[in-house]
């Protein structure tokens, strides 16, 4: 693939300060280098990257959206995010829902996302498992960074609606606890069952007790949908009983209990942070809550929940959190760094920093500035879009159409 090197930007590698008149070296779908303007850009480099007076920043990571599996545009047709027919279904996966010619991740692209993770949905109080993605690729399998990571589960409204409006178990939310540590024994007592097998007499395979049982090793975090702050303490509940590593979806009034989660060291991945209050769980939605979670020392993930709010508006949500409290500095951390390790693909992303993968954005400016947006998105040290200022849109390329060896360019021009 060669070498490109990006100098001059205002460089952000998240893990790291800002670093002016910089330089960011790619070679073969990595990054080799991050440094200020003495580093050196390798001789015989196939495109250097004129990036003055712009930002480089790692590709935004949404790390829990339903793109791909909940398509828009397409209906009934494209909806498979809940296979509500079972309270309990660990052992489907995301992964084989997902459509990559969803428009949705264009969208995320022109936003400045990369990766995402993407999660069954909240109708059932075990939804599957979830897996994180590069928002680039022709099939899912090319795609995948992450596969599962984690356990996808619900407590609270939706799973109380879904199946109270059938009469069956759970209606209430003491029924959707009980399925979920009615769940986690059973998965004790298979892998107890197969601790204490005899070789040849091994138990018959059970998927979803193998899935349950990777969250019980923690292998894989489990992934609590959870709105009111009664529903996290259950979540926190349940998770000390069971042993395993909790994250916290949505967290609505999750900055009541700030300080207790903070004491446990669990992650809230926050939002959607645009919606209106469309339901009862949503009444005390606040975009100050980031920011009240970060001051109590919580470690804060900003979701879209796409499309309940469309992917590529994900920054600017953290932009409306920064107004409400939510300090700058860190507020890139959400997006980026953040979610890279709740989703447990931070050895690959999140940060600009050599050995990673070289998936970041060239902006025209702040990435919190509304008026900023992407000129350029590198997946894999490849340019896979550019915005086109004679067209007024953004543009699908291969690197070759544009960055061919020898070119210089300027984004934006």
């Amino acid at each position: 693939m060669g070498v490109t090197a990006i100098v001059g930007g205002r460089v952000l590698p998240i893990e790291g300060d800002p670093i002016e008149r910089g330089v960011v070296v790619i070679e073969d779908g990595r990054i080799v280098a991050v440094g200020g303007p003495d580093t050196a850009v390798p001789e015989g480099a196939e495109a250097v990257v004129l990036a003055d007076g712009a930002w480089v920043v790692p590709g935004f990571i949404d790390a829990h959206a339903h793109v791909g599996v909940w398509e828009e545009g397409e209906g009934w047709a494209g909806d498979d995010v809940n296979e509500m027919t079972n309270p309990n279904t660990a052992h489907v996966r995301a992964l084989d829902g997902i459509n990559p010619a969803d428009l949705g991740f264009r969208d995320a692209i022109g936003g400045g996302v990369l990766a995402v993770n993407v999660n069954p949905g909240s109708g059932n109080p075990i939804g599957g498992q979830t897996v994180a993605l590069k928002c680039w690729g022709r099939t899912v399998d090319e795609m995948v960074l992450r596969q599962p990571s984690g356990l996808k589960s619900a407590l609270g409204e939706n799973p109380k609606r879904v199946y109270g409006e059938r009469k069956q178990t759970p209606s209430t939310r003491l029924g959707t606890a009980a399925v979920l540590r009615e769940a986690f024994t059973q998965a004790r007592n298979y892998m107890a069952k197969w601790d204490n097998a005899e070789p040849g007499k091994e138990p018959d395979r059970d998927l979803k007790m193998e899935a349950l049982a990777r969250v019980l090793r923690r292998e894989i975090p489990w992934r609590q949908h959870s709105h009111r702050a009664d529903d996290i303490a259950t979540a926190m509940r349940i998770a000390e009983e069971f042993g395993y590593d909790l994250v916290i979806d949505h967290g609505t009034e999750a900055h009541l209990l700030a300080d207790l989660i903070a004491d446990k060291g669990i992650p809230v991945v926050i939002g959607p942070l645009f919606t209106t209050r469309v339901k009862v769980e949503l009444r005390h939605r606040t975009m100050a809550s980031p920011g009240r979670l970060h001051a109590a020392g919580v470690t804060i993930a900003v979701t879209t929940d796409h499309p309940v709010v469309p992917i590529n508006f994900l920054i600017h949500q953290v932009t409306l959190a920064v107004k409400e409290g939510l300090p700058a500095v860190d507020a890139l951390r959400t997006v980026t760094i953040n979610p890279a390790r709740i989703a447990g693909i931070d050895d690959r992303l999140g940060s600009l920093e050599p050995g990673k993968d070289a998936d970041l954005c060239i902006w025209s400016g702040n990435p919190l500035d509304v008026m900023s947006r992407v000129e350029v998105a590198y997946i894999g040290g490849r340019v896979v879009y550019r915005y086109d200022a004679d067209r007024g849109e953004g543009v699908f390329t291969e690197a070759s159409a544009f960055a061919a060896p020898g070119t210089t360019y300027e984004p934006g021009a």
